[in-house]
């Protein structure tokens, strides 16, 4: 199985992008976790993106905040499937990270998550691996069901609940 790359602009990412890793334990996913920043280590940014598929990648994951330029970063260095995760910030919410992780110019796609969507992230990185791998997409099919069982138990305990 391929491995995901999740990669961090600043250590401060942490607390989100680790939302990530159960899911990726979850699915017996492999994963490597970095930091590398998009306008502090832009050699070592561009070194990772360009040697990512013959290292064993099949996506990766950047998350950033702010100006959040790291996605598109990575995205210019590779043709992997990249998924940026906006950072929610202090000063804007994370509108900026989200506005600088979707604007990105036609032939670098990023495909972005909602701000400080670490899960999906890793849900969508399973997906994309899983158009290889028909184990993988037996357990993500089978936790969709195991979910959605989930939401019918709940629907039936409030339901009778609240039955007049």
């Amino acid at each position: 199985m391929k491995k995901v790359a999740v990669i961090m602009g600043s250590d401060s990412d942490l607390p989100v992008v680790s939302k990530a890793f159960d899911v990726f334990k979850e699915f017996s996913i492999p994963f490597e976790v970095h930091v590398y920043s998009a306008h502090r280590t832009p050699v070592e940014a561009k070194a990772f993106s360009e040697s990512a598929a013959e290292n064993g990648f099949g996506a990766i994951i950047a998350a950033a905040g702010m100006a959040a330029h790291l996605a598109g970063a990575i995205a210019a260095n590779t043709v992997l499937p990249v998924i940026g995760i906006p950072v929610k910030s202090a000063s804007l919410d994370g509108l900026d990270a989200l506005l600088s992780t979707v604007m990105m110019p036609s032939g670098i796609p990023v495909a972005t998550v909602a701000i400080d969507g670490a899960k999906n992230a890793a849900y969508l990185a399973a997906q994309i691996l899983a158009v290889e791998d028909s184990d993988l997409q037996r357990k993500l099919l089978f936790s969709r069901k195991a979910a959605a069982e989930n939401v019918l138990k709940k629907d039936a305990e409030i339901s009778a609940k609240y039955h007049l």
